[in-house]
């Protein structure tokens, strides 16, 4: 029997909205941008002095400081690894232009090393800026806090110093400081930043509060629980740092090949130079050839093809509360075709709530008095059913009473005194064995047959009715599996340790047709296995302890955060920090959108390589043309992967698509 109490109580609406802060490296903060700078300065100058025949004196040392300004840079670091006995583009670069300054050719030089500083400027600026992205998560938290003193005092403190157990005191309007739970007071909290949670959230004495979120009315006073490097926003940070270190299998190929493609530009380079020569070609017009050659094959846009995207994807999900442990994990999720979903916590909420309130007849009780019997006899219990209970009696406004001689019994339930009269609430059949036939017995049964916890309300020794308690499904669960659905090509599978009757009559609910259920971890690890010897790759989403070993097994694996496990939260490739459900599809379409511009990225830098170096053997290929034509398509793939810094381009689940 479907109760009022399914329905979600109204969030309060009002508060103050928070926005993540930008944060913006400065360009001159840079040493690339500066450098560069004072290359195309010296540039600007000397090339009006070289063109208008000007001193020579003062065109060579303005040219020559271009070349110190723009290239001693990357030719420090180039020499750095050809001392580690690895060939660097950037050291190519360089003695190109060099090269070409010997043959007279001062000005092409110049305009090398303008263009190469000027690139190298701009990459530095793209990978500053993915940097900013994440990190501007840690402004959403304060500097300071109010730190309230053991003799009634308060103190203000660096957040930094806030250590777990000082209690603070929270403004109205302020930002929370520190993760905690709230000891005192009352407010509504805006906490979008980390739960995702459109509207504010009343907390109370209990609730848990995290760093960065803002409090809107009321005042609170909040135990700090987490250390402030531990906090949830310090933790995406360090995440995708960790992950922006990491290469993805593609890079690493690249990688592995960009040696022998060096190596292999230099011998070309070194033929195209001497083959003319050997047949009485002119010496600087060859050499001109050979530099130009090796300008325009140099591999910098390819190398530059792959992490850009896959980083930019990296910083977009962790704005969004999905966390990418590493390039590797951003590139293989958007790879899966088979999606297995755990059920309690990850389909669910995994917080159980009262679906349903079965009075028996001739207990005297409606709904709401045997609710009130129950919630006052459960509120001092910290049993997730009794906290369910309670919850319950609160949104509906029902008065409970003072419990005396409280007791609980692990596993059977508690038993209490309400209004004189000796009230007990727990299990069924630790509580009260009877017959088949007895009201009692048939409403436990239909409601366990309904997927549904049964809970006995006894007074003295008497049933007097049943409560049924169920997880929640996530509003966004039928919409996800749908969304899923289309992305892989088949309906996502159900694995869950919960019992066929009950995993069934869920998954009917989101459109799930494959379902396993009454799993133990290692049947889950076997499922997964399964499918992989028929040759799938299996994203495993949940949340548990027991969906730790199949998280580890899967191609690849996503944990809820909120109410995932410490293992799970380990073991999983990625995290949902804010536990939508609808991220899981969007984080698999990001994925496989920087796969598909890494692709067009390796296009783009293979067809400029190709048609320039085309150009420079077949005809006469101007060098400044060439610089401008190489640096170009690095320029062209570097901006094109950070086009997913944008938020427009995060997948969003919506109706007309899920």
């Amino acid at each position: 029997m479907p109760s009022a109490l399914d329905q979600r109580p109204a969030l309060p609406v009002g508060g103050p909205r928070q926005v993540v802060p930008r944060r913006r490296t400065r360009l001159l903060a840079l040493s690339e941008v500066r450098w560069a700078l004072a290359a195309l300065v010296l540039f600007l100058l000397a090339l009006p002095v070289h063109l208008l025949d000007g001193p020579v004196w003062l065109s060579g040392s303005l040219f020559a400081a271009t070349y110190a300004t723009g290239g001693w840079e990357p030719g420090w670091e180039g020499l750095k690894a050809l001392g580690n006995r690895t060939l660097d583009v950037d050291l190519l670069m360089v003695v190109a232009a060099l090269g070409a300054a010997s043959i007279g050719q001062v000005l092409d030089g110049a305009l090398l090393i303008v263009i190469f500083a000027t690139s190298g400027a701009l990459e530095a600026l793209a990978t500053a800026r993915t940097a900013d992205s994440v990190h501007g998560l840690l402004d959403l938290a304060p500097t300071t806090a109010t730190r309230l003193l053991p003799g009634g005092g308060e103190e203000s403190v660096d957040t930094g110093d806030l250590a777990v157990g000082d209690t603070v005191l929270i403004r109205p309007g302020e930002r929370v400081g520190a993760d905690g739970r709230v000891t005192g007071g009352a407010g509504d909290v805006d906490q979008a930043t980390i739960t995702g949670e459109p509207l504010p959230v009343a907390k109370r004495t209990g609730d848990e509060v995290f760093a960065g979120t803002v409090n809107g009315a009321g005042a609170l006073r909040v135990r700090v629980e987490r250390d402030p490097a531990d906090s949830v926003i310090a933790r995406i940070v360090k995440m995708v740092e960790e992950a922006s270190g990491t290469k993805a299998p593609t890079q690493l190929y690249i990688e592995k090949i960009e040696q022998r493609y060096s190596i292999g530009m230099v011998s070309a380079t070194l033929a195209v130079f001497g083959i003319p020569l050997a047949f009485g070609d002119a010496f600087q017009p060859a050499l001109l050839r050979a530099m130009t050659f090796m300008i325009v094959a140099s591999p910098c846009a390819v190398v530059l093809s792959t992490m850009p995207p896959l980083l930019s994807a990296i910083a977009n999900a962790g704005r969004r509360g999905v966390l990418a442990k590493s390039a590797v994990v951003m590139e293989r999720i958007g790879q899966i075709d088979t999606v297995a979903l755990d059920k309690t916590g990850t389909l669910t909420e995994g917080i159980p709530y009262v679906t349903d309130l079965r009075p028996l007849p001739g207990s005297g009780l409606d709904d709401s008095a045997l609710l009130t019997l129950a919630a006052s006899a459960e509120h001092p219990s910290e049993h997730p059913l009794g906290r369910a209970v309670v919850a319950a009696a609160r949104e509906r406004g029902l008065p409970l009473a003072d419990a005396g001689d409280f007791v609980s019994t692990p596993g059977r339930g508690v038993c209490a005194t309400v209004d004189g009269r000796t009230v007990a609430v727990g299990a069924p059949d630790r509580l009260l064995a009877d017959a088949a036939d007895t009201p009692h017995r048939t409403a436990v049964t239909e409601l366990q047959a309904d997927g549904r916890t049964a809970v006995t309300v006894l007074v003295a020794g008497a049933p007097v009715g049943v409560i049924g308690v169920a997880d929640r499904l996530r509003p966004d669960a039928a919409a996800t599996v749908a969304a899923l659905t289309r992305l892989t090509g088949r309906s996502p599978v159900l694995l869950t340790g919960d019992n066929e009757r009950a995993a069934r009559r869920l998954a009917a609910e989101v459109g799930i047709t494959e379902v396993r259920a009454g799993l133990l971890p290692e049947d889950k690890v076997a499922a997964v296995r399964e499918w992989e010897a028929e040759g799938r790759r299996v994203l495993v989403v949940g949340d548990g302890v027991n969906d730790a070993p199949a998280l580890a097994a899967a191609y690849s694996g996503i944990a809820m955060g909120r109410v995932g496990s410490d293992l799970a939260l380990e073991t999983a490739d990625a995290v949902v920090v804010r536990d939508e459900l609808a991220a899981i599809p969007s984080i698999v379409q990001l994925s496989r959108t920087a796969r598909r511009l890494v692709l067009q990225n390796l296009a783009i830098a293979g067809t400029f390589i190709a048609v320039l170096v085309a150009w420079d053997l077949t005809g006469t290929l101007p060098l400044p043309l060439g610089v401008a034509g190489h640096e170009g398509s690095t320029i062209i793939v570097a901006l094109n992967g950070l086009r997913l810094l944008r938020g427009s381009a995060w997948p969003r689940l919506t109706p007309a698509t899920g």
